[in-house]
């Protein structure tokens, strides 16, 4: 088991780790060759030019202002300026929501550091509980001020009881006040927007064959019976996933030759040349401009041809449709009412807006949905127990001194303070860490398998999943396994009715585990976040051995969104581990502080120069994060019931039953009050917008516009794809330039915002391509 020894050694490790991550942070934004990478929001937006286009060649690469050098950290402060209406005008309500999870952990942990550490710890340290138990069980420093040093049937449990009492109370109250600013954060963000295709549109699944009629005529036909008065017009679905493989190689061959006519210019008499053997390396020596118009051609016929079968297929055609209203009340009434007394068909939501799409799933049959739910479910369930082989690995790591006392061979190997310190008080948190890595793309997979069709419900499904595995594996499996290892000779050399006293004592002890992988991965990890080391070695490679014109550099910059499914979930567990160690071990809620007010710094940062988010759900991931704190209170309640029943705490334990059933009360009584503004939008909200929106806008040009709003990018023209694919967002105006100049005084910055009509901002430009093939004949 980690000593205080151990964690001091974890501390200074991952301490300096985070300060050597962060000074390289500082230094390596400030160069020209890395402005890209730390600033790829603002280039999306057309708020900043690249500096790089200085006569000094070297000044193209290394900033040669040395006052810059002196004040490398002035992006501190610059993080901080932002106000909250600003981060939601310049990244969307998402973001902003986000970042409220991390203020909020501050809100509710701070306060009840301060009280446990007056009150709790003076407790627990006098307990002396543990000084009898030491020739039995393995105990370090740390746990000597945890309540496993308690006696039994002693009265200062009714400290630790009063405490979860006055915890519970705090946290359900900051959850209240917090949930009702994020509702009314969302209903004024949807009032406020300007009219938007997802406002006025519903998706329709499970549309119902009717013979001698198209999907579209049957479409019509309903709508026009059902919702005279307010259908205006419907989008078909269609199988376009090959014909979008199609184009993405056409992209890909339109690039190459507009980079070698580009090469011609410059170069008049080198025509380009390339073989036909693989990769170009063998083989028949060709003309590379005729080569790709040839190859351009080729495909471009096979594509006409696919586009006719799309439109003319029936199989490629789906049971669903993208249905527009000329009102919002309209579509309100839609999306939140039965349409048939067939309550399997016309089956109507919402539909995302349409960055949010995952236009593949609309291929998926609706009557194969449940089926594949119940197929993911069993292989999460599967997954889960899988994991817990690498979960018992960890742990055996961090309680050396349990298997010195099985496996005595062991001991020369780790007779060294520094290994023994280094294995117990960093390696534990490392390795969880590193067999984290791979589990959310796992996840995100079978929520794609599941069949979902929007980006933010694959999130939302994905982050499910990932804390479903962090509460059972991460945080009860490290408990379990934790205390199985640590104790095993305990339990080998015991009475059976001894262990139930053992586990009890156990439990409060992996709060040393749980300290050293909130230093790896909160503070450490938080720090290697803002340096971005993936994305930078990544661009620089891209940028060397693949960028032939401005459309590549942009696919190597994209700087993709937040990663909901993977960040939120890990959160959580913050939540979980301070929520249940705050009346067990106290001596951990300093460190969680620290990682919330760190991460609460660095998010910020990023939201407001890195990420580009794909699409804008206006927070209705928060219900989401509100349940799984209220879980959260739940198993800190049940897991201190159970501990104080191993004690033998017969006088105080039951005040604690009655506890959980507040807490159930309490997250009933928010759901009915705030969930609905995250699930149904208000008819009276509807019809206020749509009086608005009377005397400003004609119907006929809202017709025009959502009558192609959901047509599938593969079916529009290349550009719009391209924007598409990168994630831009064009039909929204972004935050005006002057706020970028006022949060970042770097040369090269522009001017100006980027509209639908102002896409040539980002949008590839010959001259661009000019520099890049300059650059390109140098290397």
């Amino acid at each position: 088991m980690a000593t205080l020894g151990d964690i001091g050694v974890s501390a200074v490790i991952n301490i300096v780790t985070a300060f050597a991550f962060l000074l390289a942070f500082a230094l390596l934004r400030i160069q020209p060759i890395n402005d890209r990478v730390y600033f790829p929001k603002w280039y999306l937006t057309g708020a900043r030019g690249s500096p790089r286009h200085s006569a000094n060649l070297v000044a193209n690469f290394v900033n040669l202002n040395f006052n810059t050098y002196l004040t490398f950290l002035n992006w501190m402060p610059q993080t901080l300026r932002m106000k909250e209406p600003q981060i939601i005008d310049h990244a969307g309500l998402d973001s902003a929501a986000f970042l409220r999870i991390y203020i909020l952990g501050l809100k509710i942990f701070g306060p009840t550091a301060i009280v446990a550490f007056l009150v709790l710890i003076p407790v627990n340290a006098s307990g002396g509980m543990l000084f009898f138990l030491s020739r039995d069980l393995v105990i370090s420093d740390i746990d000597k001020l945890s309540i496993s040093n308690v006696q039994p049937k002693s009265p200062k449990f009714f400290a630790h009881i009063f405490m979860m009492y006055l915890f519970t109370f705090w946290a359900c109250y900051m959850l209240y006040k917090e949930y009702d600013v994020v509702a009314s954060m969302r209903l004024n963000f949807l009032a406020l927007k300007s009219r938007r295709a997802e406002q006025f549109t519903v998706l329709v699944r499970n549309v119902p064959h009717v013979p001698g009629h198209s999907v579209s005529d049957t479409v019509k036909c309903f709508f026009e019976k059902n919702h005279s008065t307010h259908y205006l017009c419907h989008q078909t679905v269609y199988n376009a996933n090959k014909y979008a493989r199609a184009v993405r190689k056409r992209q890909k061959l339109q690039n190459k030759l507009d980079y070698n006519q580009l090469k011609l210019e410059r170069h008049p008499n080198t025509r380009p040349t390339r073989k036909t053997g693989l990769l170009g390396l063998w083989g028949e020596k060709l003309d590379s401009i005729e080569y790709y118009q040839q190859k351009i051609k080729e495909l471009d016929e096979k594509l006409t041809m696919e586009h006719q079968k799309i439109l003319k297929d029936p199989k490629r055609i789906m049971s669903a449709a993208f249905v527009s209203f000329n009102s919002r009340w309209g579509a309100a009434v839609c999306a939140q009412t039965q349409q048939s007394k067939n309550p399997i068909l016309w089956l109507t939501d919402w539909a995302p807006e349409p960055r949010d799409v995952y236009w593949k799933n609309l291929a998926i049959p609706f009557i194969s949905l449940s089926i594949r739910k119940l197929v993911i479910s069993l292989a999460v369930f599967a997954l889960v127990f899988f994991y817990i082989i690498p979960i018992t690995f960890v742990q055996s790591l961090a309680n050396l001194e349990g298997l010195e006392r099985v496996v005595p061979f062991l001991r020369p190997v780790l007779e060294w303070s520094f290994i023994k310190s280094f294995l117990q008080g960093f390696l534990p948190g490392l390795a969880l860490k590193v067999f984290l890595w791979l589990l959310p793309g796992i996840l995100m997979t079978m929520s794609k398998i599941e069949g979902h069709v929007a980006f933010s419900v694959l999130e939302r499904s994905t982050a499910a999943k990932y804390y479903f595995f962090m509460l059972v594996n991460v945080f009860l499996g490290s408990i379990v396994a934790g205390t199985a290892i640590q104790q095993l000779h305990s339990f080998l050399h015991q009475s059976p009715t001894q262990i139930p006293r053992t586990i009890g004592v156990s439990i409060p002890m992996k709060a040393t585990f749980f300290i050293t992988y909130i230093m790896v991965d909160g503070w450490a990890g938080m720090a290697g976040e803002i340096l971005r080391l993936k994305p930078l070695i990544m661009f620089h490679l891209k940028n060397t051995l693949m960028v032939k014109t401005e459309r590549d550099r942009l696919k190597a910059m994209n700087p993709k969104s937040i990663d909901f499914p993977e960040a939120i979930p890990s959160l959580q567990l913050y939540f979980l581990m301070g929520a249940v160690y705050a009346v067990v071990t106290p001596i951990l809620l300093p460190f969680i502080l620290i990682f919330f007010a760190f991460a609460y710094f660095v998010y910020r940062h990023q939201v407001i120069n890195v990420y580009n988010q794909r699409y804008e759900s206006a927070a209705a991931f928060w219900p989401h994060v509100h349940h799984r704190i209220i879980a959260s209170l739940l198993i800190s309640q049940l897991l201190l019931l159970g501990l104080l029943s191993t004690k033998k705490a017969a006088n105080s334990t039951p005040l604690l039953v009655v506890l959980p059933i507040l807490t159930v009360t309490f997250h009933k009584f928010c759901k009915s009050r705030f969930e609905p503004a995250f699930r149904k939008y208000p008819l009276e909200e509807a019809v206020e917008k749509d009086t608005q929106d009377e005397v400003s806008e004609a119907v006929n040009d809202m017709k025009s516009y959502l009558c192609e709003a959901y047509l599938h990018p593969v079916l529009r023209s290349i550009e719009e794809f391209e924007l598409f694919e990168l994630g831009v967002d064009n039909n929204r105006a972004h935050i005006p330039s002057q706020v970028a100049t006022e949060l970042e005084p770097v040369s090269g910055s522009g001017s100006g915002s980027h509209s639908p009509k102002e896409e040539h901002k980002v949008a590839p430009k010959r001259q661009d391509l000019e520099v890049v093939v300059e650059q390109h004949d140098k290397t």
